[in-house]
């Protein structure tokens, strides 16, 4: 911070609000040490990383909260060295205290105005990991394409003929053998239903998108939620009423919340205080590689589905958007499955992140844009 004179005078109190306010806004974890180690100074999304108040990270030095010989320790000294910025890629700073691994990329720089002062910038490498994940999603829904065309002419249409012959049987038969011919009809119709939802993966026809409001579809899931399968849960809205337009297609993106919020709803069964927030942020910088090209898709726009339920089970966490895999006694697991290739067809990202009494469904999608001929 500069003053006026060359002598230190006290801060601003609106010049200190402001670098406070702009710092807080910062997705990434922003720490400032003191000449001595110490954390002096944290923005939110610090306190949020370290799970620490701004207090409790004051009364120690990074040592405490970083492992054993952390590579992040010898760059801070770097930068006192060399009075200049130094960074480095690819960093685990887990530890139990912050919640296991968590691979980062690290901007450390001189304080230019307090001497021995470092700031330092740490940046989560999962965003960019999960892109690569998603990628994998995308495999894997298509190859249920090639499943889902063969299963529609392999199976439905010999189903249609059994259905048929069992409702022939059903006009002659007494109450008991009608019984079965029923069970036969009734189990006919759920196979069919089950190939139409796999036919969902092999339309490759393109996306008719437009500018959406996305609190409108949010609001439309809710109350549809509400009427139905969540009218005992507590739904909350936490959202960015600045929000410009998402490009997509307004029923795909219905569907796809829709899914989420019946999922956590499942998933707060057995919750006392059951809860969902959907919520809505502007993320600015996140941009995603198109395959074949190299265009560089902005995803500002994130949208959150997060429940307080028991978390999904870590075996499955890395594996939860591929097709036939669920928790689910009855599931056929094509739901999430499908939530993907919609989110992935839209040029999108979707990622999970889980833990007991916090899982979050996060969706990153381009805005619309406006694009007026010159």
């Amino acid at each position: 911070m500069t003053t006026s004179s060359s002598a230190p005078g006290p801060e601003v109190p609106a010049e200190r609000d402001l670098e406070v306010s702009i710092l807080n806004a910062l997705p990434h974890p922003v720490i400032m040490l003191d000449p001595e180690g110490r954390v002096c100074s944290a923005n939110d999304a610090a306190q949020n990383f370290f799970q620490s108040s701004a207090a409790v990270l004051g009364r120690h030095s990074l040592r405490h909260f970083v492992p054993f010989g952390s590579p992040l320790l010898q760059l801070v000294e770097q930068v006192r060295e060399r009075g200049s910025s130094v960074n480095e890629y690819r960093v685990d700073v887990g530890t139990p205290r912050n919640g296991g691994e968590r691979v980062v990329d690290i901007y450390a720089a001189p304080a230019s105005d307090r001497a021995g002062h470092v700031v330092i910038m740490l940046q989560e490498r999962t965003m960019a990991d999960k892109m690569d994940k998603q990628l994998t999603h995308r495999g894997a829904a298509r190859s249920v394409t090639g499943l889902a065309a063969m299963l529609a002419h392999e199976i439905k249409n010999p189903l249609s003929g059994i259905r048929g012959a069992a409702q022939l049987l059903e006009q002659s038969a007494d109450d008991q053998d009608r019984a079965l011919t029923q069970l036969i009809t009734d189990e006919a119709d759920r196979i069919v239903k089950l190939v139409d939802r796999m036919e969902v993966f092999s339309d490759e026809r393109p996306i008719e998108r437009e500018p959406v409001n996305i609190h409108a579809v949010l609001e439309h899931v809710k109350r549809l939620a509400l009427s139905g399968f969540a009218r005992d849960i507590r739904i909350v809205e936490e959202y960015d009423p600045s929000l410009p337009p998402v490009y997509a297609n307004r029923d795909q993106l219905v569907q796809v919340f829709l899914n989420l919020v019946k999922n956590a709803a499942e998933a707060l069964t057995d919750t006392p205080d059951a809860e969902i927030a959907l919520t809505t942020a502007f993320r600015p910088g996140v941009r995603l590689s198109v395959p074949g090209t190299r265009e560089r898709v902005s995803l500002p726009l994130e949208f959150c589905v997060r429940d307080n339920g028991p978390g999904v089970p870590e075996e499955i966490q890395t594996h939860m958007f591929d097709p036939f895999v669920t928790t689910k006694t009855n599931g056929t697991g094509l739901g999430l499955a499908l939530v993907a290739k919609i989110v992935g067809d839209h040029g999108g990202v979707i990622e999970c992140e889980s833990q007991p009494r916090r899982t979050t469904f996060r969706l990153l999608l381009p805005a619309y844009v406006d694009k007026i001929a010159d």
